[in-house]
């Protein structure tokens, strides 16, 4: 899909972060943009920005982990613009400080599972499920962009590497039986490292049914200094802006798998190894040297 001017991009969680990256460069490429974001006024901020830098936006209010609420957004979108010729799923959250520290699957709380699971990995197949129809209806080059992250190659990663695997295995699905339909859809799993986004956080819109159920005072302190160490990491990651102009390339250049850098390089190459050798995985020095410096400055 090598043209984007007059296209219309969807972009889910794109109120800030990565989200809001894809949608500043997709909108200087003259794209259309919808803006999709659970939390509002940062929505409408992020909207005006780019209004009043005369780009054509268009923000909608949608939870992602609701099925209905996407559907509400693909009727949104083709009201508005009349069609959706790319579309990016990009809303995630990653639990809060217990999370953060890993903890034993087993003893991780229901909620976290389903805050994390409903977002990360139904968000996506949502996503697919509410505009691939409409895609292969319109006729005509689409691309759909699913937002993994390098947890989604490198061992473990408690719920929130369990849902980007996930999203990793959806778009190898999706991109094959696509290929068989003989669609004229492109698949692009991104697969960022650090990023400066607001996830560190995300347990902000955590509510109702999802709400946290440790307050403040019950977390325990390695978590909190875990915790911590995130949010230091992504502060001083990537510029979002730097992953848009990625998404773009990949879009044009129809590119399947899309890392951000060459952190885990080595993981990825050591995995066929211990595949066929029946052993368990094992993390490459990056990985062993990043979780040694977060061990430490949790101490």
């Amino acid at each position: 899909m090598e043209e984007l001017e007059g296209k219309v991009a969807v972009i889910t969680g794109a109120a800030s972060g990565i989200g809001l990256g894809m949608a500043t460069r997709f909108a200087e490429a003259g794209m259309k943009v919808v803006m999709a974001d659970i939390e509002q006024p940062v929505l409408d901020k992020a909207v005006a920005t780019l209004r009043d830098a005369e780009h054509e936006v268009f923000g909608v209010v949608a939870d992602v982990s609701h099925p209905e609420s996407v559907e509400e957004l693909a009727r949104e979108a083709v009201r508005e613009y009349g069609a959706v010729h790319v579309l990016c799923n990009n809303a995630g959250v990653s639990t809060g400080a217990i999370g953060a520290a890993g903890g034993p699957i087993w003893e991780l709380p229901q909620e976290d599972w389903d805050w994390v699971y409903g977002i990360n990995f139904w968000g996506v197949l949502h996503g697919l499920r509410a505009f691939v129809p409409l895609m292969l209806e319109q006729g005509g080059e689409c691309h759909i962009v699913n937002t993994a992250s390098i947890a989604g190659f490198t061992p473990g990663g408690s719920i929130y590497g369990s849902t980007k695997k996930g999203v990793v295995a959806l778009s190898e699905t999706l991109v094959e039986q696509l290929e068989v339909a003989a669609a004229p859809i492109g698949v692009t799993v991104l697969c960022p490292s650090f990023v400066r986004t607001e996830i560190a956080t995300a347990s902000r819109n955590r509510t109702g049914e999802f709400k946290d159920t440790l307050d403040g005072d019950e977390v325990p302190e390695e978590s909190r200094a875990w915790a911590e160490m995130l949010k230091a990491a992504v502060r001083d990651g990537q510029d979002p802006l730097d992953i848009g102009d990625m998404v773009v390339n990949a879009i044009k250049q129809n590119r399947f798998y899309q890392f951000t850098d060459h952190m885990i390089d080595e993981t990825i190459e050591m995995r066929p190894g211990y595949v066929l050798a029946g052993t368990p995985p094992t993390p490459s020095k990056e990985i062993l040297r990043m979780r040694s410096q977060m061990i430490g400055e949790a101490e």
